[in-house]
């Protein structure tokens, strides 16, 4: 089994009069490959997957996979649910279309004990002969896949071999690899992607390089290769473009930035997200002019 770990962009989805703009979908991919990025990952948290319905979820899987066949960018398609047997026919269906691998966040709103998230999961790989990464964002979902758990998981079954955590807790990530050094952790939060690779992370599912994906390929990859000066200096110049893509609700800020840059024609998102205030429009606009965004 090949574990897909490295430079990883969590995908926007572009949407236009209210429906998937699939043109510019694929564009936005080709993009990915061009400039560096070892893996995508279609309809997660920063795609809206939320508010797709299951055809459009099932539709940006496929074109992410058409568009990454014959190229070296393997595909990690968004496959969660709060329902486990929705989580079940995504995943099937993911290896179905020719998915590289899954990737599962904890089951959000219903809040389940440990136990639950233990069997969740099982119940997921088990279904899947793909590998399957765990998505941890405590913030999001209202509950916490703690490192015990993690660590079962990896050890008890085969095709477990990573987790995306989101917590931007340095300490989680050391007590992780501590329990499970075989783990392939990366970093789900853009201000502790350098850090994450210096404690022994092996990548980043980023949603600032959904913007200058060759910037955050260079930084995992100088990261890698152990040249830490130039990584730092590099995270330190990316800082206030990851800060201000968080000034509103993921994925509010990268959209805009996006739009902004001219990378998606409409400033589009699915209700409850909205636009974002027109202070924080501008406050995007003045820090992306500090950056060399290659279209």
């Amino acid at each position: 089994m090949n574990n897909i770990i490295g430079a990883m962009t969590a995908l926007v989805t572009p949407f236009k009069n209210g429906k998937l703009d699939s043109q510019t979908f694929e564009k936005l991919i080709k993009r990915q490959i061009n400039q560096g990025m070892n893996a995508i990952v279609p309809v997660g948290t920063t795609g809206e997957s939320a508010t797709l319905t299951y055809e459009e979820d099932r539709e940006c899987i496929e074109i992410a996979v058409a568009t990454c066949k014959g190229t070296n960018v393997k595909v990690i398609a968004g496959a969660g649910s709060n329902a486990t047997h929705e989580a079940v026919e995504m995943a099937k269906f993911a290896q179905k279309i020719g998915a590289d691998a899954i990737l599962s966040v904890t089951p959000y709103y219903n809040k389940p004990t440990q136990e639950g998230l233990y069997q969740h999961y099982c119940a997921i790989a088990n279904s899947i002969d793909i590998p399957v990464m765990l998505y941890n964002v405590p913030g999001r979902s209202g509950v916490d896949l703690l490192p015990s758990t993690v660590a079962r998981l990896f050890n008890d079954i085969k095709n477990i071999y990573g987790i995306k955590e989101a917590t931007g807790s340095l300490d989680r990530i050391v007590e992780l690899l501590k329990l499970a050094p075989e783990l392939a952790v990366v970093s789900g939060d853009d201000a502790t992607d350098f850090p994450t690779m210096t404690v022994g992370g092996q990548g980043c599912i980023s949603v600032t390089a959904n913007l200058v994906p060759n910037l955050k390929s260079k930084l995992i990859n100088l990261a890698k290769e152990g040249k830490l000066q130039e990584a730092k200096e590099l995270n330190e110049h990316l800082f206030e473009l990851n800060k201000v893509l968080f000034c509103e609700s993921n994925p509010i800020p990268i959209k805009a930035a996006m739009y902004i840059a001219g990378l998606i024609d409409t400033l589009e998102f699915r209700l409850p997200l909205t636009p974002p205030s027109n202070e924080n429009l501008k406050k995007i606009e003045q820090i992306i002019q500090k950056y060399d965004i290659i279209l």
